[in-house]
């Protein structure tokens, strides 16, 4: 990994969930158009790995690794620890890293429901806590959550992991309200159904949900990659307190 720290001038981000999938693509996405970026993971040997890789392909990239899930204090650790590694300000921060167990209501247990409110919703609204201060001190910054489809749509046998959805959304919109008078653009970028290693065992699962679809296929990484890429450039200025669907149409449209 880099030793040289950024200059005050390179924008720096920190990427949660980022040792594979959505967040492995937005991580490579933002190093490629020049950021330094931290790459969050619990598994210290992908984290690493796909921090040596964004390396090796002519970017900056350090690794952090952090169970969002374990509790407050280690939340924030992350932050201090990203901070310092990013030369002492973080510009961009983009939530990503999420569970999603679903099942029936009545059989879903304490513990899952903790991991869902705890990684879901608390880690980002500790990560904002802990860095919007510091952007707004630098001038300004950028927060980009990551929702999904389900947030507005009923599906069975999955109740909570939308609800943690829904209520990112709204977290969107109370941040953008709240420091946007303070430099801070805060977006809601929304995937579909997206293929990721995490779910490659459901490819044919996927492939029947996005048919009737106008893109016809499942969302792929580097869709929301790019998407998140351009919310957090000078192109998007004026977006802020929404949230931007890159589901290939499957939240919003039927096609039979």
């Amino acid at each position: 990994m880099t030793d040289a720290p950024a200059s005050p001038t390179t924008r720096t981000a920190l990427v949660t969930g980022a040792s594979s999938g959505i967040g492995e693509a937005i991580a490579r996405e933002l190093a490629a158009a020049g950021l330094f970026v931290a790459v969050h993971g619990r598994n210290a040997e992908r984290t690493s790995a796909v921090a040596a890789s964004i390396e090796e392909q002519g970017g900056r990239a350090v690794p952090l690794v952090a169970d969002l899930s374990a509790g407050p204090d280690e939340v924030r650790t992350l932050a201090t620890a990203a901070t310092e590694q990013l030369g002492g300000h973080v510009d961009v921060l983009v939530n990503n890293a999420g569970v999603y167990p679903g099942g029936p209501t009545e059989s879903l247990s304490d513990d899952t429901v903790d991991a869902l409110l705890a990684t879901n919703i608390r880690a980002p609204h500790v990560l904002v806590a802990a860095l919007a201060p510091s952007m707004v001190e630098h001038g300004g910054g950028h927060i980009v959550n990551i929702g999904s489809w389900m947030a507005r749509v009923g599906v069975p046998f999955m109740a909570l992991y939308p609800a943690t959805k829904a209520a990112v959304e709204q977290l969107t919109r109370a941040w953008a309200a709240e420091y946007g008078h303070r430099g801070i653009r805060v977006v809601t970028v929304a995937p579909g159904a997206t293929a990721t290693p995490g779910n490659a065992d459901s490819a044919d699962v996927l492939a029947a949900m996005t048919e009737g679809t106008p893109a016809g296929r499942p969302v792929q990484p580097e869709d929301i990659a790019r998407a998140v890429r351009w919310v957090v450039s000078d192109e998007a200025a004026f977006v802020t307190g929404g949230t931007i669907d890159v589901d290939g149409g499957i939240a919003s449209t039927r096609m039979r």
